[in-house]
């Protein structure tokens, strides 16, 4: 366990100076540390639930959560800090008269919604710990995380939530409640609570230390049972903080309070840290639990909201959709001129910003400009009309696509964290942001890169330990330091990238080391991919498992033949869509040398999901579930490649499996 009592927030340097790399620390390692400080933020002396009680009493009628009667529905109701408070305290006294104590642990298995904020901040006010679970977690996984964290309640949010909790209860003695939101659980608990005095409450939430556990937040488990990691307020208190004083002032034009659509998990870390960051900084935070397409699109342009939250997923979909309506209404190749336009125009910009450029020419200003009245003001439109930057997390994102975000006026800021880190570790220094790295460490966030690649951190919001397993906390804490497991390296001026993680690392049986992560996310840009996998391991050559976007290949169908052209119209569309896949191939391909490219590929019937156990709900891939659910196909991938002549086999192209009936698998 680590006491961050005498940590120090400090803020970045936002001068552009040099920054200095201290290589002494340890033989063939790379360090980086955060800037001076300039914070002058107030020393945390209690927890997490202290920020909504604080900002009631400053400023109770600032609009701290909006929130909808129905789902969908497009009218926004604001709720102040003052009405917040009132609510927390009066949800809290429910808690208190249920049983819930200082200590106990209490999950919360539902989608991101305006009560999961009310229930973090009531447990948090009376000294209790959330322990989040995925709502689409399964019954093993459930069972794990409720005994494992020793829960005496759980939050559901349907009777499907009450059937899953359900199924396990008999192995959780120490489970007393099941709430369900959905059958008025909150309602019944601010009821129940009405005796205790609301005085109870704020003694209870004054006892409630920084370094006290807040939150027992378990990872993905990519392989094997997750592991929970106990954060402290202090820890997750401490990027927000970090982020509010170098970066607020960024989030929202001048004069206008900033607003944030929380559509990711509160289950995940980022998510949490968004929700911190609205609550700590007095933003206005909506919630929209639905993330398809279609409810999403509808709540941006409803909400409106100044900063973009979000994932490598999301800002790649965004882009398909955008190119799916302009190829409808005919207006693809105008889009795709934009495009290129767009990053040419951020390119020069970037240069000019990092001093190695004199930025746009006039011909390439005066193009951009005319883009913008026809094409880039109606894609912000769609996302509100508001937004005014953004921030990406949870991979790194694809730099051509943050290129064309910063070329239509929203720059998106990629940065990096983990779980164990109560989120952030590095960010993007105001005005000199580098597209295609993840930043520089966070103020009082110190960055080791090992012999071997390995990012290693030190700083105030390292996690306080995995619970119940010391072993593995001590496999990962080092004389102070996270062993984070990805690999990355620094620039000569700081800048942290992220290559992929140690334990994904493919080695084929020629020796040869492969990162998959750099072609999976150069595969996905494609309007035709929706998912890549990178294989290989002991394998002559590196291959690929894809799948495709049904959206986007029902569009391209229609749109690749006209209605009057049926004679062969099939086996011209399989053989038109087997050369488009080659091409995405090839051009990821042209990121890396000979040795490390796709030689192999094949198109899979079905994306990953969660429901069959090969994504994290977190939406990440558990590449050895694929491997092995995917064995047989993988073996007949390299068994077809090996039978094809040496003559007949492209040098550009990878090769395609015969058999690969690409529309009967995405009909």
């Amino acid at each position: 366990m680590r006491d961050f009592g005498n940590a120090r927030a400090t803020a970045p340097d936002m001068t552009g100076g040099p920054v200095t790399t201290d290589r002494s620390v340890t033989t063939g390692a790379s360090v980086m540390t955060g800037g001076p400080d300039i914070t002058g933020g107030p020393v945390m002396t209690g927890g997490l639930a202290d920020s909504v009680f604080d900002r009631a009493d400053r400023d109770p009628a600032l609009p701290q959560l909006a929130r909808r009667a129905e789902p969908g529905d497009g009218t926004w109701t604001e709720v102040t800090a003052g009405e917040l408070r009132d609510q927390v305290v009066d949800l809290a006294r429910g808690l208190v008269a249920s049983g819930i104590r200082p200590g106990h642990r209490v999950a919360v298995m539902a989608r991101t919604r305006y009560e999961w904020t009310l229930l973090s901040c009531a447990l948090w006010a009376i000294g209790a710990e959330v322990v989040p679970i995925y709502p689409t977690s399964s019954h093993e996984q459930v069972e794990w995380i409720l005994r494992d964290a020793n829960c005496v309640g759980v939050v559901v949010e349907d009777e499907h939530g009450v059937m899953t909790v359900g199924s396990v209860c008999a192995s959780l003695p120490q489970l007393r409640h099941v709430w369900q939101l959905d059958a008025g659980a909150l309602d019944n608990l601010v009821e129940r609570g009405r005796p205790v005095p609301a005085t109870t409450i704020d003694s209870l939430r004054r006892i409630v230390l920084p370094d006290s556990t807040a939150v027992v937040a378990y990872t993905s488990g990519t392989t094997g049972h997750p592991s929970g990691c106990a954060l402290s307020h202090r820890s997750l208190a401490s990027p927000c903080d970090t982020l509010l004083a170098g970066w607020g002032h960024t989030g929202a034009p001048p004069g206008e309070q900033p607003a944030i659509l929380a559509f990711l998990p509160f289950s995940h870390v980022y998510g949490l840290m968004i929700q911190g960051l609205c609550l700590r900084g007095g933003l206005l935070m909506g919630h929209e639990p639905d993330l398809r397409p279609d409810v999403l699109a509808t709540s941006l342009r409803t909400f409106r909201p100044t900063y973009l939250y979000a994932v490598p997923y999301v800002f790649e979909k965004l882009f398909k959709n955008f190119l799916r309506t302009a190829q409808q209404t005919g207006r693809g190749a105008l889009f795709e001129r934009a495009v290129g336009t767009a990053q040419d125009y951020a390119r020069a910009v970037e240069r000019q910003r990092l001093g190695t450029g004199p930025g746009p020419g006039f011909d390439l200003k005066l193009q951009h400009a005319l883009y913008d009245k026809t094409v880039y003001r109606k894609l912000r439109a769609a996302l509100g009309g508001r937004i005014c930057g953004a921030v990406s997390g949870g991979s790194p994102l694809n730099r051509e696509l943050a290129l064309f975000y910063a070329g239509i006026g929203i720059f998106v800021h990629d940065g990096y964290g983990l779980t164990e880190t109560s989120g952030g570790i590095t960010a993007q220094p105001v005005g000199r942001e580098k597209t295609g790295t993840v930043g520089r460490p966070l103020p009082g966030m110190d960055i080791r890169v090992a012999e071997d690649g390995e990012i290693l951190v030190h700083g105030p919001s390292v996690f306080q330990g995995y619970v119940n397993d010391e072993h593995a906390t001590r496999s990962v804490l080092r004389n102070g330091w996270l062993a984070t497991g990805d690999i990355g390296h620094l620039d000569s001026e700081g800048y942290l990238s992220i290559t992929g993680r140690k334990k994904d690392i493919i080695v084929t049986s020629g020796g040869k080391s492969v990162a998959p992560a750099a072609l999976e996310e150069r595969l996905r840009v494609h309007p035709l991919i929706h998912q890549a996998v990178v294989v290989g391991d002991n394998r002559p050559c590196v291959g690929a498992l894809l799948t495709l976007d049904p959206d986007f290949v029902a569009h391209w169908r229609g749109a690749l033949f006209t209605q009057g052209d049926l004679p062969g119209r099939e086996a011209r569309e399989e053989n038109a869509l087997r050369q488009e896949v080659a091409r995405a191939v090839a051009a990821a391909n042209t990121t890396v040398s000979r040795s490390e490219s796709i030689r192999v590929f094949r198109v899979l019937a079905e994306p990953f999901d969660v429901a069959s156990g090969l994504l994290t709900p977190s939406m990440k891939l558990r590449r050895d579930a694929i491997a092995r659910r995917y064995a047989v196909e993988i073996d007949a991938m390299y068994q077809s490649a090996s039978r094809i002549p040496r003559e007949r086999r492209s040098e550009d192209l990878p090769t395609w499996d015969d058999p690969d009936d690409v529309f009967r698998r995405v009909r």
